[in-house]
Parts: structure tokens; sequence; C-alpha cells
């Protein structure tokens, strides 16, 4: 009795992705017109994604913040209204001149990691005097601090006080952890391992900062 023998089916090895990418599987395929840089990937960078929930988070927070503060007011007999004191228009002359010399850093370091600027020109110079305005901000409120509980006007002394207390505390702690961001970027770029996608959410985040502070400045100034 005869045996048939079935012919393994053929495969069109041309329509097969290419598995020696290193992209995995179907991810990234070469287009039909074979230009790979048409390919791009969706997904944006972790660090991209998380400054943005980061800066909606701290958003939502002084929201809430304002909220209340309108709203105490608008219902206290005992409210007092107060001085501001006058390094406070100080501080915001720094930080928003800290936001022009981060913006400068961040054009020359990437234009450093890109090959588009000479090897012999310090790219952080920008940065180091972006990360000293920081601090002076930061010591120009405690500062304000300092000359608000001498003249006893304390945390408890009054609730136009408290709120002051709380939003301008609040403030310096995330301006402070901009700060952790910047010394975070000096320390990569000097490993060579700082990547573009980093720089560019610190900056956004110290961007969001002086925005923020300019915003608080003419909120304390109205109700306070």
């Amino acid at each position: 009795m005869a045996t048939v023998v079935h012919e393994p089916p053929k495969m069109d090895v041309d329509r097969l992705p290419s598995q020696g990418s290193g992209n995995g599987g179907w991810r990234n395929l070469v287009p039909a017109s074979g230009d790979l840089r048409k390919v791009k990937d969706s997904s944006p960078p972790p660090a991209s994604t998380g400054i943005w929930v980061a800066l909606a988070s701290i958003t939502m927070t002084f929201a809430a913040f304002t909220s209340a503060l309108v709203v105490r007011q608008g219902g206290a007999r005992d409210w007092q209204h107060m001085a501001l004191p006058p390094i406070l228009y100080f501080n915001t002359l720094v930080i928003i001149a800290s936001s022009f010399t981060l913006e400068i850093s961040r054009r020359r370091i990437a234009a450093f990691m890109g090959g588009l600027q000479e090897r012999a020109e310090n790219p952080l110079r920008w940065l180091y005097i972006t990360l000293s305005l920081g601090l002076l901000f930061v010591a120009g409120q405690i500062f304000a601090w300092h000359e608000l509980v001498s003249q006893g006007l304390r945390f408890a002394t009054n609730i136009s006080y408290s709120f002051f207390y709380v939003l301008t505390i609040a403030h310096a702690l995330h301006v402070s952890g901009g700060i952790g961001g910047l010394v975070r970027v000096i320390a990569k770029f000097n490993q060579r391992v700082l990547k573009r996608s980093t720089l560019d959410a610190t900056s956004r985040y110290w961007h969001f900062m002086g925005a923020l502070w300019v915003y608080l400045l003419v909120l304390l100034w109205l109700k306070l």
C-alpha cells in the first residue's frame, strides 16, 4: 500500500518580521520603504511621563490650599492682614533669573551631548549658577520666616499667618526637591550617563516651581 507524503507548507521568508533588530518581536519593524528613521517608538520616556504626573499632583495640592485660604478668609472675622516681608520680592527676581540660567544651561548641555559644542567649554557653568540661585531663594525664604518670628508673628498667631507659613514652606520644600534634581543632573553628566529626558524633566519641574511662586506671591499679596 503506497504511502502519501505531504509536502510541508512553504513559508514566504520575505514576509516574516526581522528578528535580528534587537527590538523584541513585532516592535519597531522596518517599514516597506526601508528607511529606519521613519520608525519611532510611540511610548514617551519614563522621566517625561513621571514629571507630568508629579506636576499635576503638585497643582492639585496648591489648588486645594488656595481654595481653603479663600473660603477661610471669606468666613473669618478674626482675619488679620499682614505686610509681606520685602525679601519675598527679591526672591521672586532670583527664581525668575534661575529659570533663564537653567534654560541657557539646558541648551548648552544638549548641544554638548549632540557634539555641536566645543568639548573644551564647560556646559555646566550655567547649571551651577542655577543651583546657586536656587539655594539663594531657599535662604531668602528662611530669612523671611525668621523676620516674622522675630516680630512675634508665628504660625499660631493668626490663621492668616498660618496660611502664609504653610504655602511658603510647602513651596520651599518642593524647590528643595528641584535643587536635588539639579545636583542629580550634574552628577549624571559628570559620569557621562545623563539622558536628554532627565535633563528636560528637571528643567520642566524647575520652570514650574518659578511659575508657581509667582502665582503664590500674587495670591498672598491679594489675600493676606
